[in-house]
């Protein structure tokens, strides 16, 4: 088996599923339905930008918006069954695996989208590399228990040997036939989707990916998820599967970008006086690009992190090796010791800041622009990190060793409202 964790394990099971669809003659444009996924979208600017680019954008069922959390998922339910009803939405006449391609300039990705048999991270099969939030999974699981539906796919990666054989085989034929769709989203990445309803190929798939082990790269809270729902529906059908893109990246790498940290409740002022002693503090020149580079240049040498939010930046490096000591787990591998993302919540928000990690206190950002500028309009400080290498993700993935929740986004992520899966029709 070509594993790169835990053995024992029965590969990757890839099923055909009947997608659904947008009806082109009943939208505006497909671009303007599409939406990044769920936890990306900067609220409430991006979430208000999506709902008036077209009433039919698919963040009104990722993200409903409504008073309860109940109203919301029902509401989402409700608007899922009444595009169907209208025709705004349709599944495919068959069942089918979907090769999907995202370009923009140099790079390219491609893989398959399909729905994909669940599995523990014990078994070894799926392996996730970031912890999660109860919350988060309670709150998406209660919006596809009530939608009955994988609304966007996660993002998971293998690699093979990196020949053009097996699925890559199957991508490289099918990518010269008709597409099914073709867009071209704002960000400015070209979408292409191809359907894979031949038996042969679906077989070729089948086989290559019987060996295969996956990595989490975008997700987590989702799979999660998935497997929530699925230990409350433990007779086999449409709950035991989930859908996933899945990507070889010995042919299509990815690139991993940071997830930064925006403290509403904190100035930077405040921030900045709480590590004196503890750290270096620089003050180092803008604009952004120009701070990101001093940030990538300190990192290079040790944990650093960039603050801003009072309109400079200031760069946070050389942590006291003696604090570190008192403050971070010493039962943990040396590379989770080390990294950032440990470094920033075990001794800068666990013990020097105290900040809970929930919501009112902390929010994610991907955008490192929309983190400094959500930072200087409401005084609070935001984090901007520095990206965690994929081999040190690989790794302590294989040790099965989770990484801080939100330590890496992986890239470039599928874009949601082109292929939805309904249980209902599995």
């Amino acid at each position: 088996m070509n594993t790169e964790g835990p053995a024992a394990n029965e590969g990757l099971h890839l099923i055909p599923f009947r997608g659904l669809r947008y009806v082109p003659e009943r939208i505006g444009s497909l671009a303007a339905v599409t939406s990044p996924p769920y936890d990306v979208v900067v609220r409430p600017d991006g979430l208000l930008h999506l709902e008036s680019a077209d009433p039919h954008n698919i963040v009104r069922l990722i993200l409903p918006q409504a008073t309860t959390a109940e109203a919301r998922n029902q509401q989402a339910a409700e608007t899922l069954d009444r595009w169907l009803s209208e025709g705004v939405l349709a599944p495919d006449a068959e069942p089918a695996l979907y090769v999907y391609e995202q370009r923009r300039g140099d790079i390219l990705q491609r893989g398959i989208i399909g729905a994909l048999a669940l599995s523990e991270p014990s078994e070894g099969v799926v392996l996730p590399h970031e912890d999660v939030m109860p919350d988060i999974v309670a709150d998406r699981a209660a919006l596809m228990r009530t939608t009955a539906a994988n609304l966007e796919p996660l993002l998971l990666t293998y690699r093979s040997t990196g020949n053009a054989t097996g699925t890559t085989a199957v991508i490289e034929r099918t990518i010269l036939r008709s597409v099914l769709l073709a867009t071209t989203t704002e960000d400015g990445f070209s979408h292409r989707l191809w359907s894979v309803t031949d038996p042969g190929d679906l077989s070729e798939i089948r086989a290559d990916l019987a060996d295969r082990q996956a990595l989490i790269a975008d997700g987590h809270h989702r799979w999660a998820t998935y497997l929530r729902l699925r230990a409350e529906h433990p007779s086999p059908g449409p709950w035991n599967y989930g859908l996933v893109l899945l990507i070889d990246t010995a042919r299509y790498p990815l690139q991993v970008r940071s997830i930064h940290r925006l403290l509403h409740r904190l100035p930077v002022s405040e921030a900045l006086a709480a590590l004196s002693g503890s750290f270096r503090i620089k003050r180092v020149d803008g604009p952004l690009p120009q701070a990101l580079d001093a940030l990538a240049d300190a990192a290079a040498e040790g944990n650093a992190f960039l603050l801003a939010g009072d309109g400079g930046f200031h760069l946070v490096d050389r942590p006291d090796p003696e604090l570190l000591s008192r403050t971070i787990r010493a039962d943990r591998p040396e590379a989770w010791r080390t990294l950032d993302a440990t470094v920033l919540h075990s001794t800068l928000l666990d013990h020097i800041w105290r900040i809970p990690d929930t919501p009112e206190h902390i929010a994610y950002i991907h955008d490192t622009e929309a983190a400094v500028t959500h930072a200087e309009r409401n005084d609070s400080t935001a984090v901007l990190m520095h990206p965690v290498r994929e081999e040190v993700v690989r790794e302590l993935a294989r040790e099965g060793v989770t990484m801080p929740r939100k330590s890496t986004s992986f890239g470039p992520k599928p874009a949601t409202g082109l292929v939805l899966r309904s249980l209902a029709l599995d």
